[in-house]
């Protein structure tokens, strides 16, 4: 594959994440957003654990920019496809953990947490995504 091929799977690959991580919010709050709270007292804790849950993604975010930089040495050079691979892979990951927080939102919907709280988990999550986007220096 060419380097502009990958740079537009990974970009693919961002966008799909970027959905699979606001979409159960979405669905969730379609399903139960008019319903009755089912345990008030469960919503700050839940908000609590879904702020926290940014920084799980703080050592996927340091792999990541090793990777990173391991893959911009690795330009032009015939370790150039694993750089690629390995960078992708550790990006996987980092997406997912960088989307814990709208996950952990969608699932506190039927609880009872406000709309404010969910809209700044999800923003908490969509800044977290926008980390891992692809430099264009890279390639």
């Amino acid at each position: 594959m060419t380097r502009p091929q990958i740079r537009r799977r990974l970009a693919v690959a961002w966008w799909l994440q970027l959905v699979l991580a606001l979409l159960p919010l979405l669905v969730m709050g379609w399903i139960f957003g008019d319903n009755k709270p089912l345990w008030p007292i469960l919503v700050m804790p839940c908000f609590i654990v879904g702020v926290a849950s940014m920084f799980i993604s703080l050592p996927r975010f340091r792999a990541y920019k090793h990777t990173l930089i391991a893959t911009q040495k690795a330009l032009d050079t015939p370790e150039e496809p694993g750089a690629w691979n390995a960078l992708a892979q550790t990006r996987r990951v980092a997406l997912h953990m960088a989307s814990l927080p709208a996950w952990i939102a969608a699932l506190a919907v039927p609880i009872g947490l406000e709309a404010v709280p969910l809209i700044l988990l999800a923003i908490s999550s969509v800044v977290l995504l926008y980390l891992y986007r692809i430099p264009r220096q890279l390639g």
